[in-house]
């Protein structure tokens, strides 16, 4: 799946990495270029000679609203969950497990067996402990459980890292996307810490794997309005209430390839958090396809012919994430981008105008962004989406590793992966990371950070810090090719 940009429109970026007068110099020569399209095609259209004066103007505007309101939003810190070891669940025990249900035949077992020894995931991850009972219990009290098991531990240790009262938190964000108890989740974590009566709390639910990402996206909105204040997102995906206990193998995928895992994030917009935070959000953005049926479908809950519920993964979810991430990145490449791969892009679509058998030029994403957090939704799409992105095996390797480690971790995966850059030593200070979200809808939604400080904490308090030194590991495909990293 190549991922042209073949659609590109060039919109006066909100935040760019771009000086103000670069960017007002780059879509004036853009503007132009689109004029010259015009008379070489003879387009004739009586808005034409307008559009040179007017994107000349909106571009000012827009320049001058950004150096005025710039609102900065830091990411302090972040933490993940790490399972207790008694939660693993080697392929052997889950396959033991799994051929002990009734619910299962035989067909269904070997399916899932097939599964998981491609999947790319290790003998190391987790499910929690109400799957590892025989029939798993998938009640809501075991999901209660399960929810304080994950989102517990990683509030206590995000507060303990930025030193901070549960008091000190003004807006509160919990996502996950197949439980959704009443009261929500983020109540439920209000009344554990007895937080200020006037938090302003969120709970996202039904947004799939992008979640995480939108959390943050939410987060940064919020504290363009709220001045001076913090804000939490936690990020999970509770696994007893979404196990599958049926017969049809697009809904059994599920069961083979997400596991247990949970994430916290600190954010502020306070003048001081500049010099102590981790990283400076510089840039958000959501797109989605949910008008498309195509896409709307690729992922589905519902219910099989015996009225068990699951998530049905249609053949075609490659090609609708193709779709799906290709119209995003169109939007993002516009904003992101510097100057010399913008007008490449342009004239390389003039060309292919005048000369069909020229192909559009794909952007070089690598020359803004150094380090890149990859959907973890399965080694086919981490692949897929790596190619069309023109990324290297180090590029993809923080999503295969994390995949490999900890499974798909749905919402929280991102910042396993970000983890495991910094266990590793890789992001410097100056250094820009791209988190990519791809949800359920389809949606998309991307993160761009800078690393604002050195990063000299360490692996100790992360999941990885066991085992960072035994990483990246020979991961063999489908093919039985062994690829190295």
């Amino acid at each position: 799946m190549n991922i042209p940009l073949s659609t590109m429109t060039m919109t006066m970026p909100s935040n760019s990495f771009l000086l103000p007068f670069s960017r007002l110099f780059a879509f004036i020569l853009i503007t132009l270029s689109l004029e010259a399209l015009f008379i070489l095609q003879k387009w004739r259209h009586p808005v034409s000679p307008f559009l040179l004066p007017s994107y000349f103007l909106l571009s000012a505007i827009k320049t001058y609203l950004w150096n005025s309101n710039p609102n900065p939003v830091y990411l302090v810190d972040f933490s993940c969950f790490k399972p207790p070891s008694t939660c693993k669940a080697p392929f052997s025990n889950f396959i033991q497990h799994a051929s002990m249900i009734e619910s299962f035949d035989d067909e269904s077992v070997e399916f899932m067996a097939k599964t998981l020894t491609s999947s790319g995931l290790s003998q190391e991850t987790y499910l929690p402990p109400a799957l590892h009972c025989i029939p798993p219990k998938t009640h809501h009290r075991e999901a209660i459980k399960e929810a304080q098991m994950v989102l517990f531990p990683v509030m206590d240790d995000l507060l303990s890292k930025t030193k901070l009262s549960p008091q000190d938190i003004d807006i509160l964000i919990v996502n996950c996307s197949g439980f959704c108890p009443s009261p929500s989740l983020s109540s439920f974590i209000i009344n554990k810490y007895s937080m200020r009566s006037d938090i302003k709390n969120y709970n996202i639910s039904g947004m799939g794997c992008s979640a995480g990402a939108i959390g943050v996206d939410l987060a940064r909105n919020l504290l363009k309005t709220y001045k001076n204040s913090n804000a939490i997102v936690l990020s999970t995906e509770i696994l007893s209430t979404g196990w599958y206990s049926g017969h049809e193998k697009p809904k059994l995928l599920l069961n083979c390839v997400f596991r247990m895992g949970s994430a916290g994030i600190l954010l502020t917009n306070k003048k001081n958090a500049k010099k102590t935070s981790k990283y400076k959000l510089l840039h958000s953005l959501r797109t989605q396809r949910a008008f498309d049926d195509k896409a709307y479908f690729s992922a589905f809950r519902e219910e099989d012919s015996s009225g068990k519920l699951g998530v049905t993964f249609k053949k075609d979810l490659l090609q609708a994430v193709g779709e799906t991430i290709r119209s995003h990145i169109t939007i993002l490449g516009s904003e992101i981008l510097p100057f010399s791969e913008k007008i490449r892009y342009v004239f390389s679509i003039i060309r292919k105008k005048i000369i069909k058998s020229e192909e559009i030029y794909m952007p070089n994403f690598k020359s803004v962004v150094q380090h890149f957090c990859l959907p973890t939704s399965g080694r086919p799409l981490i692949k897929e989406v790596a190619k069309g992105l023109k990324l290297n095996a180090r590029d993809m390797e923080p999503a295969l590793m994390t995949l490999h480690r900890f499974g798909n971790q749905s919402s929280s995966s991102w910042w396993y992966e970000l983890g495991y850059m910094e266990g590793k030593r890789r992001v410097k200070q100056g250094d820009k990371v791209w988190v990519l979200g791809l949800g359920t809808g389809l949606k998309c939604c991307s993160l761009v950070l800078e690393c604002s400080r050195p990063i000299v904490d360490g692996p100790e308090r992360s999941p990885w810090s066991d085992c960072i030194q035994q990483y990246p590991v020979e991961v063999v495909d489908q093919q039985g090719d062994a690829h190295k990293f």
